[in-house]
Parts: structure tokens; C-alpha cells; sequence
């Protein structure tokens, strides 16, 4: 009987704390697991929004979007996996344990849909919708694939997109960016992503306990971002592409008229859509761990010693200040002596002039000129054209340069020091656009445009350059006609350092060429910087070769690329 009477009074105490519970699950906490119930029934599909479009100055589409399809697995409703990925492998025609494998190291969250086919065709989508009711978690995600069609002619100016980190989602999720959300990892890409990104929509549908789609309750269309259009003509940065020919530079291209790039090229260079495409995930790494950097944009992140195309700042200093007379000579005999200390020169030049060494590019005259003007007031008539300063591009990771003409961090400045400064050597930095928008402001008779790399967004121009920030400087008009005159002799002179482009007819050519020291178990770095007149366009150019060798092969692409400026009709 004892054991009975215990029987009876487990069986009720235990149906007593089963009616405990169902009157605290259904009464007390009734309404939260209703909730929780509606969420699971309830599932939201997001559709991220196609970017807007970017093109270039001529309505040239050089980035779009195209609609695209990923089979895909929610990790949470998934019942039978073995058969999920036998029927995966057949209709992706991959190996199913690779698929299941490449599942589980992906798999975050159980509500995550897990992409294990990228854009697929029409015939593998079909397949999928076909028998989705069969393997619950098994998805079609429509999306949009970022292109870009001139590859990588344009990678560094307009740069790729790819999935957000985790840094980026935490510091941007008040602006509606979330882990899956795309954004721009470089280039403009990267400066207007708020503007070219779409607005992501979805469907909201019913499930029933199997993860199947019983019914639609919501759809919210997907919206286009906003269509950019560039300053960059795309026939000059092919052109640029196809001249540098993947060795390692820079070609940039102005408008004197109001700072618009026409072309800002940067090689050796890479294939965005690699970054695009998980199945060249491969070639993707494979740049980012490439020797020769080809991530890294020369043109405005890559900083090298200016050599003689820094004289130009030292000639205005000197004609300014009255600190000598552009009819003044001095002697090259083909080196100058610092004491015991040997300083070359490219040539015996014999006695020269100012106009006769800036076409020659005599390093002796700017050692003379360098210790009468001296470095400090160099460096300062060096940052008014913007050296030593980022000039304000608006792209991302642009460096500033650097500027020193005296000592730091206890060491001491000698008169080699300000010699090696004269000649743009030394610890002296600067980068191609840099470079450029000195030779800009020195044929606008002192006139800085901020360089800018957009034009209009959604058809609607932006407001011009800034000029404000970066003040004209003022010199008198006598300074200015002197060195114009000077880099005008580079190339009319029989023996100027660029007298090649002299053949090239129908403009009127400036500029003035560098051979820069890098090392001594380096070739030299090559520099050609100028500004071209014509009765169609008034543009500034700089062709930069990092360890190129003689500025004679930066004077060859400018010439090859004025000609096929001149072919296409922009000057």
C-alpha cells in the first residue's frame, strides 16, 4: 500500500507541475512565445538594391550592375543534409562534400542564408525552384554583381566593392549598413559608397514547420543608388593603361581650367571584378599578397623623391626674390665640389643661364642657386604649390609627401643636405598629383585647383573646386613669363631634356623632366610633367616611371599619349 500512495503522489505532484507550466506558458508568458512563434513563422528575404551606375565624362558606363541569381542554404531550417548536398552537387555540378564543407566554415547564424552558388544561369535556378519544397532551408537569392568593363584600365580611380567588415557594420549601422551589406573598398567606390549604394528591400512570407513558403505577406521593391559621373575621359585612361604597359607608374591628366582629372592611371594594376566574383577568390589574394603592389595607387598614395622637376620651385624662389637674374650664369663642368665631396651632373654643360638649365636640367646651376636662395625659403615656396600637403583629390588614402629642409630628431642639416635638396633628392617626397598640380598652378600663373575626380551626381553637377583652401599664389608677372619660358625651352631647345615632343604639331608644349635617385642598387625614377596648349583643350600631364630609369622613357609615353590625345580630338 506504502508504495502505492507513493506512486500516487509522484504521478499528481508530476501532472501538478505539468499544469504549472502550461499555465505559465500559456497565461503568464502566453504572449512572448506567441511572439516567438509568429517569428519563426515569419521570415524576412532581403534583396540588396543595385548601385547606381558609375560613368565617365562622355556618359561611358565604366561600372554597372546586373542582376544576378546565388543558390543559397538558411542553416536553421535544414532537416536532411546528405540528401541537401547530393542534390546541390548534381545541379551545381560540384562535389558534394566540398559544398558541405565550404557550408559549415561559412555558417554564422542560424537565419543566415549561406551562398554556395554564385550567379548562376537560368537553367540551375530553375532546377533549384523545382525542388526547393523538397529540401527545406534550399533558397534562390536574387542580388546585384558589381561590373566593371574596362577592368584594369580603371581599378585604382574607381576601385571595387566587397562585403562589409565587422569594424565598418559596427562604426556605419546607424546609417543603415549591416554584415551583409556590399560597400566600396577603394577608389571612388569607396568615397561616395552613401550615394551609389541602393536601398535593400525584400519579401516578408509564411512558413510553415518544414521552412516552406506558405504565403506572401509583404513586398518592398529594392531602389537604385545614385549614378555618378566622373571627370575621367575613358579613352585618356585607356590610353595611359595601354602606354604604361604594367610597369610600374603613374600618367594623371588636368584640365587647367578648373581642375577636373581626365586621367589618373596607376600601374601595375589589377582586375576589380576578381574582388567581385567569388570564384576568383584566388587572383583576389593573390594581388593583395603581389610583391609589385599592384593594390596600391601610385598616382596618389605612392611617394618618391621629385628629382629636378623640384627645380621649378627653386627657380621661382631665385626670380622672385631677385636672388639672381635669369641672364646670370654659372659654370658646369659636369660636377660640383663640396670639399672633398663630388656633386654630378648629368652633362658638361659649360657656362649656363637659367632658361639653358632648366632645359638641360643642369644639376651644377641649382647647386649654385639652391645655397644662395637657400632650403628654408625653398620649403616654403615649395608648400605654396601644395608640396608636402595632400592636395585635397577626393579619393581615399591619399599621401601627403614630405618636406624637410632642416634638421630633425637631432640630426644635423649640411650644406650637402640643401645641395641634394636643390635638385629635389634627398629626404624630399612627393607624390604624381602632387607633382601635377604644381605644373598646373605654375601655367595659371599661380592659380591651385583642387583636383577632383567626380563631376556630377545623378546627372547634377557638383559645385566647382574649391579654391579657397589652397591660395593663388601671387608672384610677379616677370616670374612667371621667366620659368614659362624656361619649360617651354625643355622642349624647343636642340638640346632640351624633352626636344622629342618638338615634333608633335598643332599645340604649344611645356615641361620639365626628372631623373630621381632611388638607391643605389636601384634604377632611377623617371618623371615628365608639363601642360600642353591647343585650341581645343588647355591640359597639365604628368608621366611617372618608379625606378623607370632615364626621364627619357616618362618623355616617350607623354609623347605617345599627346598624339593620341590629339588623334581623338581632345586637344
Amino acid at each position: 500500500m506504502m508504495r502505492i500512495k507513493i506512486t500516487e503522489n509522484i504521478i499528481f505532484f508530476s501532472f501538478g507541475l505539468i499544469v504549472a507550466a502550461l499555465i505559465y506558458m500559456q497565461t503568464i508568458r502566453g504572449e512572448h512565445y506567441y511572439d516567438q512563434s509568429v517569428n519563426n513563422r515569419i521570415r524576412v528575404i532581403p534583396v540588396e538594391g543595385p548601385r547606381g551606375l558609375i560613368l565617365d565624362r562622355n556618359g561611358i558606363v565604366v561600372a554597372d550592375s546586373h542582376p544576378a541569381y546565388h543558390v543559397a542554404v538558411i542553416t536553421q531550417d535544414v532537416q536532411d543534409s546528405q540528401s541537401l548536398f547530393h542534390f546541390l552537387g548534381g545541379v551545381l555540378k560540384k562535389d558534394p562534400r566540398l559544398l558541405q564543407k565550404q557550408f559549415i566554415r561559412k555558417r554564422k547564424t542560424p537565419f543566415a542564408a549561406i551562398v554556395l552558388g554564385q550567379d548562376v544561369d537560368q537553367k540551375t535556378v530553375i532546377a533549384v525552384e523545382e525542388n526547393r519544397f523538397l529540401y527545406p532551408g534550399l533558397v534562390v537569392e536574387k542580388t546585384y554583381e558589381r561590373h566593371y568593363p574596362f577592368a584594369q584600365a580603371d581599378a585604382h580611380a574607381i576601385g571595387y566593392v566587397g562585403k562589409i567588415d565587422l569594424h565598418e557594420a559596427e562604426v556605419l549601422q546607424d546609417y543603415g549598413y549591416n554584415l551583409l551589406s556590399i560597400t566600396g573598398k577603394m577608389g571612388v567606390e569607396k568615397t561616395y559608397d552613401p550615394l551609389l549604394r541602393g536601398e535593400s528591400g525584400g519579401r516578408q512570407i509564411e512558413i510553415n514547420n518544414r521552412g516552406q513558403e506558405v504565403r506572401l505577406l509583404g513586398l518592398k521593391e529594392p531602389a537604385k543608388g545614385k549614378d555618378i559621373q566622373l571627370t575621367i575621359d575613358q579613352r585618356i585612361q585607356s590610353a595611359g593603361d595601354e602606354f604604361l604597359a604594367g610597369r610600374p607608374g603613374a600618367v594623371a591628366v588636368m584640365d587647367l581650367t578648373n581642375g577636373d582629372l581626365l586621367g589618373l592611371v596607376s600601374s601595375p594594376s589589377f582586375d576589380p571584378n576578381a574582388f567581385v566574383d567569388r570564384n576568383r577568390q584566388d587572383q583576389a589574394i593573390s594581388y593583395i599578397h603581389d610583391a609589385t603592389a599592384p593594390l596600391l595607387n601610385r598616382a596618389v598614395a605612392g611617394q618618391y623623391p621629385p628629382g629636378s622637376v623640384f627645380k621649378i620651385s627653386v627657380a621661382l624662389a631665385a626670380i622672385e626674390l631677385h636672388k639672381i637674374t635669369p641672364e646670370a650664369t654659372f659654370d658646369c663642368p659636369g660636377y660640383y665640389m663640396l670639399g672633398a665631396t663630388k656633386f654630378s651632373c648629368a652633362h658638361v654643360h659649360g657656362q649656363e643661364n637659367l632658361n639653358q638649365a632648366i632645359a638641360h636640367s643642369c644639376n651644377v646651376y641649382f647647386f649654385h642657386v639652391g645655397q644662395i636662395v637657400t632650403a628654408r625659403i625653398i620649403q616654403q615656396y615649395a608648400k605654396a604649390f601644395g608640396l608636402g600637403r595632400a592636395t585635397g583629390v577626393d579619393l581615399p588614402f591619399e599621401a601627403a609627401g614630405q618636406l624637410i629642409a632642416g634638421p630633425r630628431r637631432g640630426q644635423p642639416w649640411y650644406m650637402g643636405n640643401t645641395l641634394n635638396f636643390s635638385i629635389g633628392q634627398g629626404d624630399t617626397l612627393t607624390t604624381p598629383l602632387q607633382i601635377l598640380v604644381m605644373m598646373a598652378a605654375v601655367a595659371n600663373d599661380g592659380v591651385i585647383f583642387r583636383p577632383r575626380i567626380v563631376k556630377a551626381v545623378d546627372h547634377r553637377d557638383l559645385p566647382g573646386p574649391n579654391i579657397t583652401k589652397l591660395p593663388i599664389v601671387r608672384l610677379h608677372d616677370v616670374t612667371w613669363r621667366t620659368i614659362q619660358q624656361g619649360l617651354r625651352s625643355v622642349i624647343t631647345d636642340e638640346e632640351g631634356t624633352a626636344h622629342r615632343l618638338n615634333n608633335l604639331k598643332g599645340m604649344t608644349i611645356y615641361g620639365k623632366t626628372g631623373t630621381a635617385q632611388a638607391g643605389t642598387s636601384k634604377a632611377n625614377h623617371a618623371w615628365f610633367v608639363g601642360y600642353v596648349r591647343s585650341p581645343k583643350n588647355n591640359l597639365a600631364f604628368c608621366v611617372f616611371l618608379e625606378h623607370g630609369g632615364s626621364s627619357a622613357n616618362a618623355v616617350a609615353i607623354s609623347y605617345d599619349l599627346l598624339l593620341r590625345m590629339q588623334s581623338l580630338g581632345i586637344i
